[in-house]
């Protein structure tokens, strides 16, 4: 089944390639991947949005609230400061978006992010999903489609089995983030409630999760528009483009990203992290 959605300043390939989301594959100018357990296929034609999937869809609520295909661009990027990296980072990454992820599937995927380059994340959750998740439904010709499993089915697996994913150090710690959602010891729909210090707070006591994974599942899962995830791109991009010649520490550009970058700071960092990955050479 085919829709298209209207778009204005959105650009679906660096949104999907930017860092925020490990299913998706470009196949013959398309993006193919799984959401909601809905194998899906998507290309953009200059101001519209191509959608396809191999099963009838009545509402497709859902994927334009993935998408955030009607999020009004132009206030959050009017909100950015207006210093040279960010006026740099706006052009170059034009039509970059948030996507708005599951919760479960996010923090999973960023537990074995740690240490990680994007093509071995892929690769782990590809695992991850072939060997746990659910066969979903792909057009004839496509190549088979696996669901994201949930934490309920992580938590009936081993160590072992998890370690066979290629995520090494890492599957202890989803194991055991896993089990305790499935024992009613997390509750990842109450972080949605919390204030932005204590939802980081209750995602910190997990296993693995650090600041910065903790701000990843803050912004691109719960929306909360100023976590300002800081990984190692980001901090040689502050420490370049707004501290040169300073040594400055790992402290002190958070105090930065927390003052610096306005209510939709999220949004600031996600620009500035593709801009120097993609565009600009940072040593």
């Amino acid at each position: 089944m085919q829709t298209t959605f209207p778009v204005k300043h959105y650009d679906l390939a660096a949104t999907l390639s930017s860092g925020q989301a490990f299913r998706w594959r470009l196949i013959d100018s398309a993006w193919v991947g799984v959401v909601d357990a809905r194998w899906i296929r998507l290309r953009q034609d200059g101001d519209v949005v191509v959608a396809e999937t191999a099963e009838p869809v009545e509402d497709w609520s859902w994927l334009r609230h993935y998408l955030q295909t009607d999020v009004d661009l132009a206030p959050i990027l009017a909100a950015f400061p207006k210093d040279a990296a960010m006026m740099a980072s706006i052009e170059a990454c034009a039509g970059l978006r948030l996507l708005r992820q599951d919760p479960w599937e996010c923090l999973a995927c960023f537990i074995c992010s740690s240490t990680k380059q994007i093509v071995q994340i892929r690769q782990i959750v590809e695992l991850l999903c072939r060997r746990f998740g659910e066969p979903v439904s792909a057009p004839p010709g496509a190549e088979p489609a696996w669901s994201f499993p949930g934490f309920a089915r992580i938590a009936q697996v081993s160590e072992v089995d998890l370690r066979a994913c290629k995520m090494g150090f890492r599957a202890p710690y989803l194991l055991d983030t896993a089990r305790q959602a499935a024992a009613g010891q997390l509750d990842l729909r109450r972080v949605y409630d919390l204030p932005l210090a204590e939802a980081r707070v209750q995602l910190m006591g997990l296993p693995g999760v650090g600041r910065k994974i903790a701000d990843c599942v803050l912004l691109f899962a719960y929306g909360f528009p100023t976590a300002f995830p800081v990984d190692v791109w980001v901090i040689k991009a502050l420490r370049r483009l707004y501290f040169p010649r300073r040594r400055v520490k790992l402290k002190r550009l958070h105090l930065f990203s927390e003052t610096h970058f306005g209510p939709h700071a999220g949004y600031a960092q996600q620009y500035l992290f593709h801009y120097v990955r993609t565009k600009e050479r940072v040593k």
